[in-house]
């Protein structure tokens, strides 16, 4: 049986044609050089536990850019226009290589997983068999352990202007996790700004599995400030309330009535400083949202974000059945970011399609089991336009 089964297409491009792109260049007539540093593929590029790491740059025919890079099979950057056509950066980052290799701040932009959030304990049982993951956040195992994908050298199968396929196999019992998982991690641009990821696996032996992306976004650009007047909406009508270890208690509680309604578009910092316990536990939103498959071209419509200065409007559409939202409440000015700010408290948010956190020890949550002989496969699509 094969779990959120999508086609994966790849381009039969050369592989590494995208990292000798230059990106664009700036100029006296460029008005977004104050939202941005522009990203250098030779200036990023370095090696990276002793492996080459590289600049890949996918961009349509509007000139919109993404930036990726194979050491975490992150994304780096994301130019798309604002409301007066302005290519803004909408994604926080770095512009050296090295600099992601940072065990204190190591999640900005990349593939986390094997298993993506937490899993309570660090400990999950298959088949009767207790399996023991490292505990690096409180008591708790995040995003794949110490050692997860997001500090892989991925390998990069296939490229173009348009797409690139990372790929990775984590050695069986690597943190913790049972099998050899082979991954493939596929990022396309579309001409109408769509940024699709599509994620794929199998593994040899009975494991978990929950890939997703880790960006952080600010749609007023990186360094612009504080996410708090972004608008947006939850396509959901439940959440997971989490202890204070922000581990789900097992139930799926209604939205209505509390700040974790959403349903409605309202500003991010509305109901961010309430009083209330959830907000505590997470020092604001840290939670999984249960989305009401609100259907798009058969995807569930996951949330719609908007930029307060820019008009930049952000949809996310996806195969998961959650999506964690997280305010950034435990940024703090430790590392600089590409056009020389700092990631300040709440200068940025992540959106992250995936099944729900410690889904390993809930039963009641949808599985995140992958058999051998069966194949993992989803993708999520980030939609980019601008208010009217």
């Amino acid at each position: 049986m094969k779990r959120n089964i999508a086609n994966l297409f790849l381009g039969g491009a050369l592989i590494g044609l995208m990292s000798c792109q230059q990106p664009q260049k700036q100029t006296a007539e460029n008005p977004s050089d104050t939202l941005h540093t522009i990203l250098d593929s030779a200036s990023f590029g370095s090696k990276v536990a002793g492996k080459d790491v590289k600049l890949y740059t996918l961009k349509n025919a509007s000139g919109s850019t993404a930036y990726l890079t194979n050491f975490g099979a992150r994304l780096v950057g994301l130019m798309v226009p604002d409301k007066h056509g302005t290519l803004t950066d909408v994604v926080l980052g770095f512009d050296k290589a090295s600099s992601y290799n940072n065990p204190a701040e190591p999640y900005f932009g990349p593939i986390v997983g094997p298993f993506g959030n937490r899993i309570a304990k660090g400990k999950f049982t298959l088949d009767g068999e207790t399996f023991t993951t490292p505990t690096n956040n409180g008591p708790n195992t995040l995003h794949g352990g110490k050692k997860g994908l997001h500090f892989a050298n991925w390998e990069v199968k296939e490229a173009n202007a348009k797409m690139v396929t990372f790929t990775y196999t984590l050695p069986d019992r690597h943190e913790g996790f049972p099998g050899n998982i082979s991954m493939e991690v596929t990022y396309s641009w579309s001409d109408n700004n769509e940024l699709t990821i599509h994620y794929q696996a199998t593994s040899d032996k009975k494991t978990v599995i929950n890939l997703t992306n880790h960006a952080y976004f600010n749609l007023n650009g990186e360094g612009s400030g504080t996410i708090l007047d972004h608008q947006l909406k939850v396509f959901a009508d439940k959440y997971t309330p989490v202890d204070s270890t922000l581990i789900p208690t097992g139930e799926l509680a209604p939205v209505k009535g509390t700040p974790f309604d959403f349903t409605v578009s309202k500003t991010i910092g509305k109901d961010i400083e309430q009083d209330n316990q959830q907000l505590k536990f997470g020092k604001g939103y840290d939670h999984n949202f249960v989305l009401n498959e609100t259907k798009v071209d058969g995807l569930n419509h996951a949330v719609t974000l908007t930029g307060d200065r820019t008009g930049i409007v952000m949809e996310i559409y996806t195969q998961e059945p959650g999506i964690q939202f997280y305010s950034g409440n435990f940024m703090g000015n430790k590392v600089t970011l590409k056009n020389g700010k700092t990631d300040s408290f709440r200068t940025g948010l992540c959106l992250e399609p995936q099944h729900f956190p410690d889904s390993p020890n809930q039963p009641n949550f949808p599985s995140t089991v992958l058999n051998p002989g069966d194949t993992y496969s989803t993708k999520s699509i980030y939609k980019f336009s601008t208010t009217k």
